[in-house]
């Protein structure tokens, strides 16, 4: 009896042994690497769950997932914040995966103030809330970012962020899905930054940043970058008709030409055109209207490679009524909408060409490259002094350009981890080559008579940089050393003097230190500092024979980021900005002003609140104090330079498919020149977009200058003289900012 219990319990024993052993060899290992599909960044966190077998896990720091399970076939559901849910089929042929999530628009609740990718998520809620409308829009989404347009619509427009007056991109970095915008050394001032080439419907996020803290951005970012992504994919194709007050048309269309998105194949492509005309409000009919067309392909290779192709061409031409004297419409000589110079205007033209290439080189590492060539023409005519120079013909006068871009950018990013911390470095290296075959300004009557060439010459100017930079996390501490290396080769050809000037060569290295503290997801401090530099036009640097010409700044940023509330979100910061020099090219004159050092500091404050998710209120304060160090006590004001600017608004979704939004924007009176004797007013100005969506269609009302009020949109201190004047006088010049404008407009998706 007692053999035959052994023998049995030795049975029992063998077929428990043998049952384990099959469910071990029957359970299936799933795993792989969950990333950003636009970055290649891995992300941490991710919810990745088999439905079935009711399995989930979280993904570690480097994006990676692993899961067993006995339970095949199968659905892998894989979900974050931000992202859009993707579902994966898995079975014995399909248990290693490479998932790519696109983006989304968020609420703000969902936001950490921990987040990498905070400034990218607050704007992905303003972007839902208050959608892009028109071109300049693009720029307004950045806090505390004001621009002014002053010669027809066409011109790019005027930039004021941090007590800067920017000119046209002088102090801030603007570039398009990495392609630089600004333009060196251009016939109308340095840094000149037009966006018009960019059709606002193509826009997903506004990535910014304030100060010259970020390694991978070097010339103009004396004031911050803005950098604008487009889609990679269009869920819908749809077509939109605009019409309103002032002859003002604009149609719209966006196709998508493929959508191939699968575990194998994930491929896209869709082009987008836009035409618009407008007469404008003015006296002399603006007669401006622009054509822009793009297209975007971009296909992942395999698991691991990304590739994106993209074009663009754009051209636009205009009449301009210019800027007026205020003492001409004081004394009656001319309406608010009238011009001195009747010819003024111009004609402008870009074509791009962009290539992107990203390689996931492991679970820890990434390749990115991106090269760009860009042709773009150029030519503006302008009369600032009107008879101040020439009390026959006038002072109007011709700039004119042609030129070709090269360019090419690659980074190295690698994750290290550790054990209680993690180290991310990021290093890259690139350059860019401007081509400018005749750059030109000529005094001119009425646009078709040259009078005298006051400037010609061709210009190459090189550009090589390299940074790398470190990013380590531990606990509740993240800091981020940098060092930056910028290296100029300017070179010119004086044809009106048949001067061939020695290339000269200027490098800027750039140390940036950034610290966070997050106290929890809720609170976080930082410190954010570096230098950068004064980015100066080639013709500067050959008349400082290369001194002086790469003047350095150097800053900081004292702030916070805080959410007392789910819903709540306040950014307070404390900046301060030294610069050693500013040099200008006045290409107006075809002459080099240096206006010496000059310190800036002030402090940012913003709140977003979205008590309901259809419900949504935003505001942003802003207050610098810009001034010369150099000058005496009340002649020290740093002319046009903004002083207080606050913008905000209340935004409204419904489930009924009607969505409204108020926009406000507000900038004080400031000096107009440096003992300011004169003061360029301030203004208070509101903008109501309104729309219903019904199925495919939607309806939309547009009202710029809702209350109509008088107010002036750009401003100049100026010495100028009318025609039948004997002396020349010194007085605000403006270009009068819209009256209330209506537009309306339908929309069809397919």
């Amino acid at each position: 009896m007692k053999i035959f219990l052994f023998k049995r319990s030795i049975f029992y024993l063998y077929f428990a042994f043998l049952h384990t052993t099959i469910l071990v060899n029957a359970q299936q290992t799933i795993g792989g690497i969950v990333s950003d599909s636009r970055t290649g960044e891995a992300l941490e966190n991710v919810i990745v769950l088999l439905k079935k077998a009711d399995i989930h896990f979280h993904t570690l720091q480097d994006g990676s997932f692993i899961l067993k399970t006995t339970v095949l076939p199968d659905s892998l559901f894989v979900s974050i914040m931000g992202y859009e849910q993707a579902v994966y089929a898995v079975d014995d042929n399909h248990l290693s995966f490479n998932i790519r999530l696109d983006r989304h628009a968020i609420e703000l609740a969902q936001i950490n103030v921990t987040s990498q990718r905070l400034p990218t998520e607050v704007m992905s809620v303003d972007l839902k809330m208050n959608p892009v409308n028109t071109a300049q829009d693009l720029l307004r989404k950045v806090p505390g970012l004001f621009i002014a347009q002053h010669a027809g619509g066409g011109k790019a427009e005027q930039i004021f962020l941090r007590g800067f007056d920017d000119d046209h991109g002088t102090d801030i970095a603007v570039s398009v899905d990495g392609m630089p915008v600004n333009m060196v050394s251009h016939a109308h001032g340095q840094g000149y930054a037009d966006l018009h080439f960019v059709i606002p419907e193509t826009v997903k996020d506004i990535d910014f940043g304030k100060g010259a803290y970020y390694a991978d951005y070097g010339d103009f970012d004396t004031g911050g970058y803005v950098n604008l992504e487009t889609y990679d994919k269009i869920d819908n194709s749809s077509v939109k008709v605009e019409g309103g007050a002032f002859n003002t048309v604009r149609t719209m269309g966006i196709f998508n030409m493929l959508n191939e998105n699968s575990s194998q194949n994930r491929r896209n492509m869709y082009l987008a055109g836009e035409y618009g005309y407008t007469d404008g409000p003015f006296d002399i009919n603006q007669n401006f209207n622009r054509l822009n067309l793009f297209l975007k392909y971009n296909e992942w290779l395999n698991d691991r490679s990304y590739f994106n192709i993209q074009a663009s061409t754009f051209n636009s031409k205009w009449n301009a009524s210019g800027q007026i004297p205020e003492r001409a419409v004081n004394e009656g000589l001319i309406s608010r909408w009238g011009s001195i110079d009747s010819t003024e205007g111009g004609n402008t033209g870009r074509t791009n060409v962009l290539i992107n290439y990203k390689d996931l080189l492991s679970d820890n590492e990434t390749w990115e490259s991106l090269f760009f060539y860009t042709r773009y023409q150029f030519r503006l005519y302008s009369d600032f002094t009107f008879f101040l120079n020439d009390p026959v013909n006038g002072d109007e006068i011709e700039q004119k350009e042609s030129r070709n871009i090269y360019g090419m950018m690659n980074q190295y990013a690698k994750n290290f981890h550790f054990e209680n911390s993690r180290l991310t470095w990021k290093s890259g290296f690139g350059f860019r080559y401007d081509d400018i075959g005749d750059i030109e300004l000529n005094h001119v009557y009425h646009r078709n008579t040259l009078l005298n060439r006051i400037s010609l010459a061709s210009i190459n100017e090189t550009h090589l940089y390299g940074y790398t930079s470190g990013e380590w996390q531990s606990g509740k501490w993240k800091i981020n050393p940098a060092v930056r290396l910028d290296y100029f080769i300017f070179g010119m050809d004086d044809k009106l003097t048949d001067e061939i000037e020695q290339d000269v060569i200027k490098a800027r290295l750039s140390p940036k230190l950034n610290v966070f503290y997050n106290f929890n997801e809720k609170y976080q401090v930082f410190l954010k500092s570096g230098m950068g530099f004064h980015s100066n036009d080639t013709r500067v640097v050959i008349a400082q024979k290369g001194k002086n010409i790469l003047p350095y700044s150097i800053g900081g940023d004292l702030g916070a980021a805080l959410k007392p509330f789910p819903n709540l979100l306040i950014q307070p910061v404390l900046w301060y900005l030294f610069l050693q020099q500013e040099f200008v090219y006045v290409g107006d004159e075809a002459v080099v002003e240096p206006s010496g050092r000059s310190r800036r500091y002030g402090m940012d404050l913003s709140f977003k609140y979205q008590p309901l998710s259809r419900f949504y209120v935003d505001a942003d304060f802003n207050y610098a104090r810009p001034r010369f160090i150099d000058e005496p006590k009340g002649e020290n004001y740093v002319p046009l330079a903004p002083i207080f600017t606050a913008t905000g608004g209340i935004s409204v979704k419904l489930d009924s498919g009607f969505s409204a939004s108020l926009r406000y924007r507000y900038m004080a009176d400031r000096a107009g020149n440096e003992d300011y004797s004169a003061t360029a007013k301030g203004y208070f100005v509101n903008d109501l977009t309104m729309a219903y969506t019904l199925k495919k269609w939607e309806l939309s009302v547009q009202i710029q200058n809702l209350f109509n009020v008088k107010w002036n949109e750009a401003q100049f201190y100026t010495e100028t003289r009318l025609q039948n004047e004997i002396n020349p006088i010194s007085d605000i010049c403006f270009t009068p900012g819209y009256p209330f404008f209506l537009k309306t407009g339908i929309k069809f998706s397919f």
